[in-house]
């Protein structure tokens, strides 16, 4: 079946057909998001009842919602964090490789755009993007951090998928929402963490990133893109914003990755993605600071600062 992908639509004479949306990941804090954000811009949406790895139940939800556009927020990140996947590594790859490759096979035989929301921590600075320089890894760049199975999971699916060209993968990085009390906000986490360490790195403001990658479905872009705000923001510097604009009160400790690796059982990832893809494509987007100030910190406000 003929797909329509990366903005090929737009140029049809034809109107487009009315928007219909098929989600996965009800359960999920981005499945979540999306739902809010289709019924607040009047999108009609369903989510899947179907398991990942079973292809039947997918076809079977696709044939009763009758989507436009397939969204995929769902996959295994590991309670409470990436360490689970360490001891659940076949649980890890069924939803996260098998899962996601059948409904991208399912979507393409039915000709329609996947969004699936990836990872970008699949790389880490190295001599070529060192950390500081300013310069992040592409679309195009081979992941280079295989240090925990949660990343190799995501660097092995992502290559598969490159196979498939209704495909839209987003790397996303340190979700960040304005919701404070999600503990899978990544500011949630590093807030309640005893020590942290202090690392620039690229991250994802979900309220200004996730109606873009609506934006993204209905001009039936595909291919991979990294899906952060541009620039970087250290451990640190999201904690000195808090504590600005939130809690002037709170304090914190710094550990570095040599500590840190004490008191976790999978090295993470670090690292600054290129971004210039995503903005020339949305040239609002703002640099992560602004976004984080815009987004999160001034709605959150409970200070004095100006």
């Amino acid at each position: 079946m003929t797909i329509s992908t990366n903005g090929a639509s737009a140029a049809a004479p034809a109107p487009a057909p009315a928007l219909k949306f098929l989600i996965y990941g009800r359960t999920g804090w981005i499945g979540g998001l999306l739902g809010k954000l289709c019924a607040a811009q009047g999108i009609p949406y369903a989510y899947g009842a179907g398991r990942l790895e079973h292809r039947a139940q997918l076809e079977a939800d696709v044939d009763e919602v009758k989507p436009t556009h397939v969204f995929n927020a769902a996959g295994v990140t590991g309670r409470p964090n990436v360490d689970w996947c360490e001891t659940h590594k076949a649980e890890t790859i069924r939803a996260n490789v098998c899962g996601t490759l059948t409904l991208a096979d399912v979507c393409r035989g039915r000709g329609l755009v996947l969004i699936n929301y990836a990872t970008g921590c699949i790389f880490e600075y190295d001599a070529e993007h060192t950390l500081g320089s300013g310069v992040g890894f592409k679309e195009e760049d081979t992941p280079n951090f295989v240090g925990s199975f949660y990343s190799k999971t995501k660097a092995m699916v992502e290559e598969l998928l490159k196979n498939y060209e209704n495909v839209c993968t987003l790397r996303v990085r340190m979700p960040i929402s304005s919701d404070l009390t999600n503990p899978r906000n990544f500011i949630t986490k590093i807030t309640r963490y005893d020590k942290v360490v202090d690392i620039p790195n690229s991250m994802t403001i979900l309220d200004e990133l996730l109606p873009i990658s609506i934006e993204m479905a209905k001009r039936n872009l595909t291919g991979i893109w990294n899906f952060t705000n541009p620039g970087v923001v250290s451990h640190n510097e999201i904690l000195e914003m808090y504590r600005d604009y939130i809690d002037p009160s709170f304090s914190w400790k710094n550990f570095n990755l040599e500590e840190q690796a004490k008191v976790i059982v999978a090295p993470r990832s670090n690292n600054e993605l290129d971004t210039v893809k995503l903005k020339t494509e949305f040239p609002e987007l703002l640099s992560i600071k602004e976004s984080l100030i815009k987004n999160v910190f001034k709605p959150n406000q409970k200070t004095s600062k100006a």
